[in-house]
């Protein structure tokens, strides 16, 4: 892309930002988009040997005087003879009445995973992949443009995703792939094999940042004789993805274009009898047909191209 080119517009519901990584505490940002239904917040860090409290606050705005509106403050707090949280909404710089959650799922010298996710009443919070929490909004979700980190705690990594687009309707928590394995990135090329094949259900996940001078993407799936029944290619020259046959066809995908420069994005694939859907950022494209025993006979995951990696599940 030259100096002066302008990138084309994109929906904000197809908009994501980088994830964070070992932020300084405490630590403000601004969220992309605001908050809406359906849009998740992950957490990852470690809680200090000698913490007392910290706090993650969902704040309407950030000046410093007067304080902000917060519409969910949620406080682990570990110095009292039983740990606890607290959850609770400032308004107009006054507190409400606080709610209190006891058996506090964190610890002391222990690493976790929070997940905070918007519904359309309220938002729910789970820890280490188990419900814990959940607090009826009492201000609207819509005022929310910023998130706020501070106390005892150390922060390894900041996600903002949307949930899963395939699971619409379900009650359940989407699972939360962390953002940091070993390291904050992630080799590329990049394999991954798939001893069991792929199967119905199973979903693909794949977070990643677009270099300043990439050329193009590619996730290719192969089978147990090195075949590519199926790629999907990202051409950053001429803006367009598309489906590619093993006979080298292509079938475009009609879309935004998602893969430009230092732009974040998240490519998620669930498997399905027929074949694969495919979501960009959250928001279901399409689709490839395969058929089940071409399923089940993939047994490799490959991604290459121009791309800093982030995620990538299985």
């Amino acid at each position: 892309m030259s100096p002066g080119e302008k990138l084309d517009p994109l929906p904000d519901s197809f908009i994501l930002q980088p994830p964070v990584f070992q932020p300084v505490i405490p630590y403000v940002t601004t969220i992309f988009g605001g908050l809406h239904t359906g849009k998740m917040v992950m957490l990852q860090g470690i809680v200090p040997q000698d913490a007392r409290r910290f706090q993650v606050d969902f704040q309407c705005g950030c000046s410093l005087q007067p304080p902000p509106d917060i519409a969910f403050h949620f406080n682990p707090r570990f110095h009292t003879m039983k740990p606890h949280v607290i959850c609770n909404t400032l308004q107009g710089g006054h507190w409400q009445a606080e709610a209190r959650w006891p058996g506090l799922a964190l610890q002391r010298e222990a690493s976790f995973l929070i997940l905070f996710l918007f519904g359309n009443e309220a938002v729910k919070v789970s820890v280490n992949g188990q419900h814990f929490l959940h607090y009826a909004y009492r201000l609207p979700l819509s005022r929310v443009d910023t998130l706020g980190i501070s106390g005892d705690i150390l922060v390894n990594a900041v996600g903002f995703v949307n949930i899963n687009p395939f699971m619409e309707g379900s009650k359940e928590y989407p699972v939360g792939y962390p953002f940091l394995l070993k390291s904050p990135r992630l080799e590329v090329p990049c394999s991954r094999v798939l001893p069991q094949g792929l199967w119905p259900g199973q979903v693909i996940v794949v977070r990643g940042l677009v270099l300043q001078e990439a050329k193009d993407f590619t996730l290719s799936l192969r089978d147990q004789s090195a075949r590519l029944p199926v790629t999907l290619r990202a051409s950053f020259a001429d803006r367009t993805l598309a489906w590619v046959s093993p006979w080298g066809q292509k079938k475009p995908i009609s879309a935004p274009f998602l893969f430009y420069p230092q732009r974040f994005f998240e490519v998620l694939l669930l498997c399905h009898k027929e074949g694969l859907k495919l979501a960009l950022n959250g928001q279901g494209v399409g689709a490839t047909n395969l058929g089940p025993q071409t399923l089940e006979q993939l047994r490799e995951l490959r991604i290459s191209g121009g791309i800093q990696l982030y995620c990538v599940h299985p």
